[in-house]
């Protein structure tokens, strides 16, 4: 096997498919990138065995630059190949693999020489074929992903919870996840129909890899669902997830469907107040920002307090306030992650009481996302 490319464009696949590489793999041989040559493309495979990228690289695209000398396959020990590459001095590699497995990278006047790992001993990717697969636009892939992930947990004693729960029917998909303390969900109304219901949980880790692998330049990303797999192929990039198994709890149950306080605020503002709010919040064991409401005098005022350095008190800015008195406490972070999933727009928080899980929702689309926050107990 041998083979001459730029650089340039290796890095750039070897950077997608070493996303799935972890060196803390009970499988040695994952720990390694997988090379297969063929006339026509190089293609690079990584894997954790939850998370496998492979990635094509063509050779009849001229901005490759892929010259293809003879073919085959080989596994290469994927940090230190990495470290080679990144380093070399020329703009052009070539990498010859010997009879032996010994793998030859050449770069000018620099030669390294590594050993390699017979490719028929790497596990084979599953083959998801999918008849009618779901097509996404990627930027509202990327949306979706990010307004979901934040609310996953990071606590391994419920798996189910790690995951973003994904429910398809009709043309409505709709992404729900929880760590139990806050709650974020998407609707999407799809395209074009599906002619097939899906229930699946995918694991946040993973989706957050799928964002980071994907370019703005993409058309469209495919989505085929199996039985414990879901395949993403965007361009010339495949991207396996295992899926998570158990029932994910009734989260519609959750969601308040009335508020007696409701107020509008503009989403960076608000953000940038609870930023200064949680400057001194951060200091204190309960890390809590408290909002007070009156109605009658309208005005809102956020408080942060530490008991080592002092506290903040700001009158918060809104473009509507209407129904009872309140004053609530809640994590400054969560407020944080929730509020950057809105980017620019203009947000109504709707409040049910002090004690009860409260709303976040885009003014102008309150059906399609929403993000739920339950309040701290402070008393």
């Amino acid at each position: 096997m041998k083979f001459t490319i730029t650089r340039s464009t290796f890095i750039k696949t070897l950077n997608d498919v070493s996303r799935a590489i972890s060196s803390k793999t009970t499988i040695p041989i994952l720990t390694g990138l997988k090379l297969v040559l063929t006339d026509d493309s190089l293609v690079l495979t990584g894997s954790d065995a939850d998370i496998s990228i492979e990635a094509r690289i063509d050779a009849n695209s001229e901005t490759n630059d892929l010259q293809v000398e003879s073919t085959g396959a080989i596994v290469l020990p994927a940090r230190f190949f990495s470290e080679i590459v990144k380093r070399l001095p020329e703009a052009k590699m070539t990498v010859e693999v010997r009879d032996n497995l010994q793998t030859v990278i050449t770069s000018g006047a620099s030669e390294f020489t590594i050993n390699g790992l017979d490719a028929d001993q790497y596990p084979r990717l599953p083959e998801i074929s999918a008849p009618n697969p779901l097509v996404f636009d990627p930027a509202i892939l990327k949306q979706l992903i990010s307004q979901t992930v934040i609310a996953v947990s990071n606590q391994e004693s419920r798996p189910m919870l790690t995951g973003v729960h994904l429910t398809i029917s009709g043309n409505t998909l709709v992404a729900v996840a929880t760590d139990s303390h806050r709650l974020a969900q998407r609707v999407l109304e799809l395209q074009t129909p599906t002619n097939q219901d899906y229930d699946v949980i995918i694991p946040g880790k993973s989706l957050i890899e799928l964002s980071r692998t994907m370019d703005d330049d993409l058309d469209q990303v495919e989505i085929r669902i199996a039985e414990n797999q879901v395949l993403f192929i965007a361009g010339n990039t495949a991207f396996y997830s295992r899926l998570l198994e158990g029932n994910y709890p009734d989260t519609t149950r959750l969601i308040p469907t009335s508020s007696t306080t409701t107020i509008e605020f503009s989403a960076p503002a608000f953000l940038a107040a609870i930023q200064r709010a949680s400057l001194l919040s951060h200091e204190s064991r309960n890390n809590v920002v408290r909002l007070n409401i009156n109605v009658a005098d309208q005005k809102a005022t956020i408080y942060g307090n530490s008991p080592d350095v002092g506290n903040v008190e700001e009158e918060l800015q809104f473009s509507n306030l209407q129904g009872d008195d309140l004053e609530i406490s809640f994590n400054p972070d969560y407020m944080k992650d929730a509020l950057q999933s809105f980017g620019q727009s203009t947000i109504e928080v709707a409040f049910t009481a002090p004690l009860r899980p409260f709303t976040l929702v885009p003014s102008e689309d309150k059906t399609h996302f929403i993000q739920l926050i339950t309040p701290v107990r402070t008393y």
